[in-house]
């Protein structure tokens, strides 16, 4: 408690000396830049009536740039679903033009919906491919290099291979990821690979994604696979497909609304553990799963907006498995603040 009044402190401090709005990230000031989201949802278990309430996200964010070639970011969320967690702490500097190093803690260069902050999900449950695939914040280094001729960035990195809520274990193993994306024109194209030890276990992950925007369009595909080392576990694929279109609208508060729709889903990739009552308590399970959702949104600014978003999923599981209300259809009902 005594961490997060002297953060909320800090966070009243610097804004009382601040005189403007705050800096874009890619101005150099000593003020830094915060930012929040406030995720806060409602959940009904369409199988057998069971509900709850939920605080899924209280994020808080500080980033800027000491000079130009140098910028940090830190991001914790205050209530994860009612716990604290220290997400991502960490400084880049561009040595030379184009190429900079960034080491710290954060997401490994891997991945497309994965790398989607809670205020810019389409969806309000993320993908199998962001949730139970490529769910992975490391401690490490990487170097990112961006082309100047050419719309592609390079990404690549060596991290620890254990959880991020230990810095202090030895090792002989690492950890490492890699991502290549490139932009042409409407399009954007991403690939590359992963291999992680997050149990003492070896898994290699490859993947790419294929995104259209248009307008007020957007469609996109990914493809995950992850291979188990020594047949540690099954190998496993996985997909997401979904489009999201907007247009302006003037009803009440709000100003835009959005209509969503995903195909994802995944196949096995541990062993499957039902309940005396056969009811599924694990997410490996092989599934399919169709989400249709609708947004209002209250549009102030970039990073200043409120969102209303309703969603129903409706799940298929391979092995006719009975779920238990976490993994089985339901309709959640979440507003999300940006500012």
């Amino acid at each position: 408690m005594r961490r997060v009044i002297t953060l909320f402190a800090a966070v009243v401090s610097a804004f009382a000396t601040a005189n403007a709005e705050p800096n874009d990230s890619t101005k150099v000031s000593y003020i830094p830049n915060f930012h929040g989201t406030v995720r806060a949802r409602f959940e009904y278990a369409t199988d057998n009536g069971e509900y709850r309430f939920q605080v899924r996200n209280a994020r808080f964010t500080i980033n800027g740039n000491i000079c130009r070639e140098v910028s940090y970011f830190v991001n914790t969320d205050l209530c994860d679903r009612g716990k604290m967690k220290i997400l991502d702490a960490w400084a880049r500097a561009e040595f030379i033009p184009h190429l900079s190093l960034q080491a710290g803690q954060f997401r490994m260069p891997f991945g497309v919906d994965p790398f989607r902050a809670p205020h810019q999900y389409y969806f309000a449950n993320r993908s199998f491919i962001g949730k139970q695939m490529c769910n992975y914040r490391a401690v490490g280094a990487m170097l990112i290099y961006d082309f100047t001729s050419f719309p592609l960035k390079l990404e690549a990195g060596a991290f620890n291979p254990y959880t991020i809520g230990d810095h202090t274990g030895w090792e002989k193993k690492l950890a490492a990821a890699g991502k290549a994306t490139l932009g042409l024109g409407e399009f954007k194209i991403s690939a590359g690979g992963s291999t992680i030890r997050p149990s003492g276990v070896r898994a290699n992950l490859a993947g790419g994604c294929l995104s259209w925007s248009h307008h007020r369009w957007i469609v996109e595909g990914e493809y995950m696979y992850k291979h188990y080392a020594h047949g540690a576990s099954k190998n496993a694929h996985a997909y997401s497909v979904f489009s999201n279109y907007y247009m302006p609208v003037k009803a009440g508060i709000f100003n835009r609304v959005s209509v969503q729709g995903r195909f994802d889903g995944i196949t096995d990739h541990s062993d499957c553990a039902t309940d005396e009552n056969g009811l599924l308590h694990i997410t490996d399970a092989a599934r399919n799963r169709i989400t249709a959702g609708a947004t209002l949104t209250c549009m102030k600014a970039k990073n200043m907006y409120f969102d209303f978003r309703v969603d129903y999923e409706k799940n298929f599981y391979k092995h006719g498995f009975k779920p238990a209300p976490e993994y089985g259809d339901k309709l959640v009902a979440e507003i999300v603040l940006r500012f």
